[in-house]
C-alpha cells in the first residue's frame, strides 16, 4: 500500500493557518498566505489537517515513488523538529521517508552488570485485552479509573513501562499510523469519558512525528464528549527518557 501525503489547492487556500495548528508532524507551514507542505517525510497521510480546512484546500494523493527527501530544509530552532542523531545512531530511511520508520540502531552506554532478580520484575497490567479496537469501554473496571492511552512502542522503549507509567492505571494502546479506523478509536475515547467517567487520560507517546495523531486523537475525543477531563501528555525518546510532560 502506497504511503499518502496531503495536495493543496491554493486557489482554495485562504491562508487561514488551521491546517498548519492541526497538524502535529510540523509538516505544513503558511508561506507568502499559503498552506505549504514544507517536510513530505513528515507528513504521515493521517489527514487529520483535512478537518481543519474551512475551504477544502486539502486532499490526499498517494506519495511520489522516489519521495524520501523533505521538500524544503527545517529551520535549526523549529521547536518540532525530531532530531535525527538522537542517539548518535546512523539512520537509513525507507521508501515511506518517515523519521519514525527510519531505521536506526540505539547506542547503549556500557554499564556495570547488575546481579539478575531471581524473580520476575511485577506486572502492573490491570485489564485485558488493551489494543483499543478490541477494549470494551463498557468494561467495569474502566469505570472511573485512570486512563493511560500508550502509543505501541511505547512500552518497548521505557524499561520501567509498568512501574513509572502503568501503574495505578488502566491501559489501552494504539498506533494513529498503522491501526485502520481512527474514527472508532474517538468513538471509544469519548464512551470512556462520558459513560465510563474516567478521571484522568495519560497521553504516552514517542519523539517521532506520527505519534503526534494519538494526541490528536485524545484531544479530538475530548472535545467531541461532554465530559471535560485532563489530559496529561508524556514525550518519550527512543532512549526511554522522559523529553516533554505537561498537562493540556
Amino acid at each position: 500500500m502506497k504511503r499518502q501525503i496531503i495536495r493543496i489547492n491554493e486557489e482554495k487556500c485562504t491562508g487561514c493557518g488551521s491546517c498548519a495548528s492541526g497538524c502535529h508532524q510540523n509538516a505544513l507551514q503558511i508561506i507568502n498566505g499559503k498552506a505549504k507542505l514544507v517536510r513530505e517525510d513528515y507528513c504521515d497521510g493521517l489527514g487529520m489537517c483535512i478537518g481543519e480546512c474551512p475551504t477544502g484546500a486539502l486532499t490526499l494523493i498517494d506519495a511520489p515513488e522516489n519521495e524520501v527527501k523533505p521538500t524544503q530544509t527545517p529551520t535549526e530552532h523549529h521547536p518540532k523538529v525530531v532530531a535525527h542523531d538522537l542517539l548518535s545512531a546512523k539512520e537509513e530511511p525507507l521508501a515511506c521517508g518517515c523519521p519514525g520508520s527510519m531505521a536506526r540502531e540505539l547506542k547503549k552506554e556500557s554499564k556495570p552488570e547488575m546481579q539478575a532478580s531471581l524473580t520476575d520484575a511485577p506486572s502492573e497490567l490491570g485489564n485485558f485485552p488493551v489494543q483499543l479496537h478490541l477494549a470494551n469501554p463498557a468494561a467495569p473496571f474502566f469505570y472511573e479509573a485512570d486512563l493511560l492511552l500508550a502509543a505501541d512502542c511505547t512500552a518497548f522503549a521505557a524499561g520501567n513501562f509498568h512501574s513509572k507509567y502503568l501503574k495505578g492505571k488502566k491501559l489501552v494502546i494504539g498506533c494513529p499510523k498503522l491501526d485502520a479506523n481512527t474514527e472508532r478509536y474517538i468513538d471509544k475515547l469519548v464512551t470512556l469519558i462520558d459513560e465510563a467517567q474516567i478521571n484522568t487520560l495519560t497521553l504516552l507517546i514517542m519523539e517521532v512525528p506520527c505519534c503526534g495523531g494519538l494526541g490528536k486523537i485524545a484531544e479530538m475525543a475530548r472535545d467531541k464528549a461532554q465530559r471535560n477531563i485532563p489530559i496529561r501528555k508524556i514525550v518519550i525518546g527512543m532512549d526511554g527518557s522522559k523529553r516533554f510532560d505537561t498537562w493540556i
